[in-house]
């Protein structure tokens, strides 16, 4: 056998004439001595065929990195579709709150469970009928369109705009002169608006209106009011300026970078005020409650006279 059989025997050799002996016929005790040559500083385990088995090599880094770079392509890919994705701002629509150059995350995971934008949200959105007309395009060159594929910068290709939502479904908005922007009848107070601007545009081109938001849409308006060209200015459109639900990509955030302008973009406290109109069939309940109490007397009162034997709460006796 090998160093390891020698390594288990005595560590002084017998007289010349006595016979070595073979490994076939090494005692069980030297055996189970070989066996746990583990533990010594000299070999490995010995195996039950009688050899010893190699050390495990490992893997080169080389060989694994294809497969690291694979993995993490593959997460990037799934998080840009289904959780977050970034979004760069092209234009001074949405300042103060954005900046043009500004990155933003967007949150693409709770549309996935049905919600829908809530009132005061910066979201991310399809172009509904042509709004960007005119716009410039770029042409990126490959690692661009890399990174864009796997969500670390936006897709030139992708026709994506980025307003405040001031309406929902049900909602009535309207501006008078110059403002304030009125929902469901209430002003809002708008801080956020850019210094210098007004809450609504004394124009002949849509700066006032007064809409109602259809089921399924929602109306936004850029936070640099006379620098946006929002619902207000699509009324024309096939959908009035209204921006379907279905366009929505999520909601922004966070800005992400530059790291100076890091920030988190909360709702307003303006859209906290309570701008909910009553649903109309609350109020259909609210209306049928004193008829059908009425009905049920009536009922009651003639079983009662009917047959005396049943009681006033129209149950028998």
């Amino acid at each position: 056998m090998g160093d390891l059989a020698v390594g288990a025997r005595s560590g002084h050799e017998g007289p010349e004439e006595q016979p070595e002996r073979s490994d076939d016929l090494a005692s069980p005790a030297t055996e189970d001595h070989a066996g746990s040559g583990s533990g010594s500083s000299g070999g490995g385990t010995q195996g039950r065929d009688g050899q010893t088995p190699g050390p495990n090599k490992q893997r080169s880094f080389w060989k694994e990195l294809p497969l690291l770079i694979g993995i993490a392509l593959v997460l990037a890919l799934l998080i840009k579709t289904f959780l977050v994705q970034a979004f760069s701002i092209p234009s001074d629509s949405m300042q103060n709150t954005l900046q043009q150059g500004d990155r933003v995350l967007v949150d693409k995971l709770t549309p996935w469970f049905g919600s829908e934008p809530s009132r005061g949200e910066v979201v991310v959105f399809h172009d509904p009928d042509n709004w960007l007309a005119g716009e410039p395009t770029s042409s990126p060159n490959a690692l661009q369109t890399a990174l864009s594929w796997i969500g670390l910068m936006p897709s030139a290709e992708e026709k994506d705009l980025i307003k405040r939502v001031v309406g929902v479904a049900g909602d009535t908005i309207e501006c008078r002169g110059t403002g304030p922007l009125m929902v469901n009848g209430k002003a809002l107070n708008e801080p956020y608006v850019y210094p210098g601007n007004t809450p609504c545009s004394v124009d002949d081109q849509g700066g006032q209106f007064k809409v109602t938001v259809p089921p399924g849409k929602i109306w936004v308006m850029g936070d640099h009011r006379q620098n946006s060209l929002d619902s207000r200015y699509h009324q024309q459109d096939k959908y009035q300026g209204f921006v379907p639900v279905g366009n929505v990509v999520g909601r922004a955030i966070v800005i992400a970078w530059p790291p100076t302008r890091w920030n988190t973009l909360p709702i307003p406290d303006t859209f906290d005020q309570g701008l909910n109109t009553t649903a109309p069939g609350a109020l259909g309940l609210t209306g049928a409650a004193p008829l059908v109490l009425w009905r049920r007397r009536r009922v009651r009162a003639r079983l009662t006279a009917g047959n005396p034997r049943v009681s006033g709460d129209g149950t028998a006796g």
